[in-house]
């Protein structure tokens, strides 16, 4: 371990961010009243652009108005390319109550891009009084974004999570594809005839969680694009949270309870991650560094990981 130690994320729930456009408000009660850890109104991409003035007033009135139990609630502005994103934030920060929890930014290229929405945020609390920070999520959507991904992990203290947008990423790549997320068809490799389809969103991915764990930050599966997929949209959220990330976007309501299925360690993982410390507190109580566990070996690794079930689990049980 280096000297440096990992700072540890925020300690929150994040198995499912539910996405809904700021200019349908019939949408924010059924949001609220979901099984989605986080609520993402959004101002951006599902909005146009003569609509977005009325989105964001019913975002602004809908933040204080309707109850969102203990969710996060956050809000996606406009990126910082477009003239809309300057005053996305500052009626947010003026105007809305201090029940918003987080902005997040779309398609960021580099820490620049946080600082400037940082500054901005930052001069805004100072000069009404907010007395609840706001924290930041990102969106990774970009050749940029990817390759500046560790500093802009590090970029804000402000930064909380940290999405791969499948959909713009691979538009910037150049991928010869149109599928937001899952396998694509002409991404595969032949065995003995037969086709095996890898995961395109692989490596990036991986990039993000790295770049996330070393810098205390969420790391979180973006969308799915085909929502008649059930079995694609679990597939896909089995990967990531393999990889390390904590959720998955929902774009649809019916892939909430998918994001959640495979988001929430189940019980038999939980109870033998208990086992697992059971077991090394007792080998310690030996004086031993290890010990065998059905068959195989524990040691001070397999501690951190299955600590790692276990606070999952109890942070979900809390909530």
């Amino acid at each position: 371990m280096s000297f440096r130690l990992q700072p540890a994320p925020p300690a929150r729930p994040n198995r499912c961010q539910l996405f809904g456009p700021g200019s349908r408000p019939a949408l924010f009660p059924k949001m609220a009243a979901s099984a989605a850890d986080v609520i993402n109104l959004d101002l951006e991409d599902s909005v146009s652009p003569s609509d977005k003035p009325q989105a964001r007033a019913n975002i602004v009135e809908a933040i204080g108005a309707v109850d969102w139990g203990t969710k996060t609630l956050s809000v996606r502005i406009n990126g910082l390319d477009t003239p809309f994103w300057y005053r996305d934030v500052v009626d947010l920060m003026e105007q809305a109550s201090e029940r918003l929890d987080q902005i997040m930014i779309p398609k960021v290229g580099c820490a620049a891009d946080l600082y400037a929405v940082d500054a901005l945020v930052t001069s805004i609390e100072a000069a009404t009084g907010r007395t609840k920070p706001v924290a930041f999520e990102v969106i990774i959507e970009s050749a940029a974004g990817i390759a500046h991904v560790e500093e802009i992990a590090a970029a804000s203290p402000r930064l909380q999570a940290m999405s791969l947008g499948a959909a713009d990423f691979a538009a910037s790549m150049g991928m010869a594809t149109t599928g937001i997320g899952g396998t694509q068809e002409n991404y595969y490799m032949l065995h003995e005839g037969r086709k095996h389809w890898s995961d395109p969103w692989h490596w990036a991915q991986a990039a993000i969680v790295a770049a996330c764990r070393t810098h205390g930050v969420l790391p979180v599966d973006g969308p799915f694009g085909d929502f008649s997929d059930d079995e694609g949209y679990r597939a896909q959220a089995l990967r990531s949270a393999t990889l390390g990330m904590v959720g998955k976007w929902a774009i649809h309501p019916k892939q909430v309870a998918l994001a959640n299925e495979v988001f929430t360690p189940s019980e038999a993982a939980v109870a033998e991650a208990r086992e697992i410390l059971a077991a090394m507190e007792e080998a310690r109580a030996r004086g031993e560094g290890a010990t065998v566990y059905k068959g195989r070996l524990v040691d001070i690794a397999s501690i951190k990981q299955a600590e790692v079930i276990v606070r999952q689990s109890e942070m979900i049980a809390g909530r």
